[in-house]
């Protein structure tokens, strides 16, 4: 079988292809090929990955081409037209809201592997995209803000005086948020981090970071560790008791995603109005609806002196890393359905990794939500 690596589209400067996997790909008998100049702006030239035995190739060649094609970001739908019937479409696919794209997929007969969608068990930890690039997305969020924040982050002993440390609160506890504390408390923050969900706040602890509690009354949290969506009242609780953590923050960097729904909004322009100018926001979550009010995708916005960060592809500020683990999280996939036999990849709908993340295949739909959705 053929796998394709195409450029991504936009502004995208993550890959899905970097030279460690390689010849892990080429050692269980997959004709790899890539489009030219894939990763020339991380400064992997073409020449690298030919000397490894990668086919470098025009677009239109690769995908008309390929059995398998593996993507950060979704394909166009003028890329669907040139695929074979029966292709493999590996990437993150955004089905709930690219629901266009997804009944293009079914019509045109293309499986497709939404690589967001991975559950989160421990056999499919290796091919955990979301996690692996959340983490790094975390570290990234921590390092924007205190780039723009005119303070230092650490307590500093001066001949001049005692430089009080900053304070980061950190809003969702899941992997981007944890990253995001650790960071913060490696760069000498004083850190305090608050989740719907008590059980983490063990982990917080672990970390160095305060527990913020507030009582919002029973949550519970999905079978792969989400949380679930909050009642209107709740969410009210839930800003009335960050609300003075807030003003007193220096930084806040928001994380909370519901899985499958618009981002809950969880700081209001009435919070943001308390805090000191000066201090910053990262919304974590813009891509997904955000959880600030006033947040813009791709933009810094400033309200009362307030900076909001949008920045939609956090893992993207660290590109290189961000890219060798996506690469190896798509490898990982793909190994542990290869056939080393007849060296085809073998789809079974009834697997419990398969049948979580596989969108469309023989022309129906496999995922149960999306399924459920669609009809």
């Amino acid at each position: 079988m053929k796998a394709f690596f195409p450029k991504e589209h936009d502004s995208e400067n993550r890959v899905s292809l970097t030279n460690d996997v390689v010849t892990k790909y080429l050692s269980i008998g997959v004709d790899i090929s890539m489009e030219k100049d894939l990763g020339t702006h991380l400064g992997f030239s073409d020449s690298d990955f030919s000397d490894l035995g990668v086919n470098v190739v025009e677009r239109e060649e690769g995908l008309s081409s390929a059995d398998i094609i593996c993507s950060v970001n979704k394909l166009r739908n003028e890329d669907l037209d040139l695929l074979k019937e029966k292709a493999l479409i590996v990437s993150f696919l955004d089905p709930f809201n690219e629901m266009d794209l997804v009944n293009n997929l079914k019509e045109k007969k293309l499986s497709s592997i939404s690589m967001e969608l991975v559950p989160r068990i421990t056999r499919a930890q290796k091919m955990d995209a979301l996690s692996s690039q959340a983490n790094l997305g975390g570290y990234a969020a921590v390092l924007i803000a205190s780039n723009i924040l005119s303070k230092s982050f650490p307590m500093m002993m001066t001949a001049a005086g005692t430089i009080s440390p900053s304070k980061v609160f950190v809003v969702g506890v899941g992997v981007a948020g944890l990253q995001a504390i650790a960071t913060a408390k490696r760069l000498g923050a004083r850190v305090e981090a608050f989740d719907t969900r008590p059980v983490v706040e063990e982990q917080v602890k672990s970390l160095g970071a305060r527990f913020v509690k507030i009582d919002i009354g029973e949550t519970e949290e999905t079978d792969q560790g989400y949380a679930k969506e909050l009642t209107p009242e709740q969410i009210e609780m839930q800003r009335a008791g960050m609300k003075k953590v807030c003003s007193s923050s220096d930084v806040i960097i928001t994380t909370a995603q519901v899985f499958g729904r618009p981002a809950p909004k969880i700081i209001t322009s009435e919070m943001i109005e308390d805090m000191n100018p000066g201090s910053v926001i990262v919304d974590m979550a813009v891509g997904t609806g955000g959880n600030v009010e006033g947040s813009v995708p791709n933009e810094n916005k400033e309200l009362n002196g307030i900076t909001i960060v949008g920045n939609t592809n956090l893992p993207g500020e660290v590109a290189i890393h961000s890219s060798q683990v996506y690469a190896a999280n798509i490898f990982n996939l793909i190994e542990e359905f290869w056939n080393k036999e007849t060296k085809i990849l073998e789809i079974n709908e009834e697997d419990e990794i398969l049948s979580g993340c596989l969108v469309t295949h023989e022309g129906e739909f496999i995922n149960s939500i999306v399924k459920e959705k669609f009809n």
